[in-house]
């Protein structure tokens, strides 16, 4: 036989181990969803300062790659400015080289020795900084993104945008246009 009054405290004991149990359940299960509240904020934090991170890191490249490209740029392009005023000199030696006759040739050339030199020194360092000079043929067609029409005038034998005649040569730095060709073109309709 059982003893009552042991039943009736096993009863007790285990009803109040229940108790404990739900009352101990209950508070732990506060502080561990306060706990997750508070994971999830620094996951949440965690992902906004890896996000502000990755955006810094890729706005430093761009801004490294920026002044790369600015400084390529500063390099090709920065003598533009002396480079097109350097164009007049070229212009004014070559007219004085093609205006020499044969008999001032004779009677000057060392002087004329010395400004045929000094114009391929002028050439050379043209080409040494990426100037190249345009120079279009007669009977080209004329491209606007290269040369400047001057007149037009009707020419037998040519077609309407053939250039006719080369007034001044054109200049280009690397890739860019520091002067156009400056020509004449044919305005005869095809």
């Amino acid at each position: 036989m059982t003893d009552p009054k042991k039943d009736i405290a096993d009863e007790t004991e285990t009803g109040i181990e229940k108790d404990l149990i739900d009352i101990t359940s209950a508070e732990a299960a506060e502080p561990v969803e306060e706990e997750v509240d508070q994971l999830e904020l620094l996951r949440a934090e965690r992902d906004e300062f890896k996000d502000r991170f990755i955006r810094a890191v890729a706005e430093a490249e761009n801004a490294r790659k920026r002044a790369d490209r600015d400084r390529r740029e500063a390099e090709n392009y920065g003598g533009s400015k002396l480079a097109r005023d350097m164009l007049p000199v070229f212009d004014n030696m070559k007219r004085a080289i093609d205006a020499i006759t044969e008999e001032q040739r004779e009677q000057q050339a060392a002087l004329i020795e010395g400004i045929e030199l000094t114009m391929r020194e002028l050439l050379n360092v043209f080409s040494k900084h990426g100037i190249q000079i345009i120079t279009p043929d007669v009977g080209e067609k004329f491209d606007p993104n290269r040369h400047e029409a001057m007149f037009e005038a009707p020419v037998p034998n040519t077609k309407a945008g053939d250039i006719i005649q080369v007034m001044n040569v054109g200049f280009m730095l690397h890739d860019r246009l520091l002067r156009p060709a400056q020509v004449g073109v044919s305005s005869t309709p095809a």
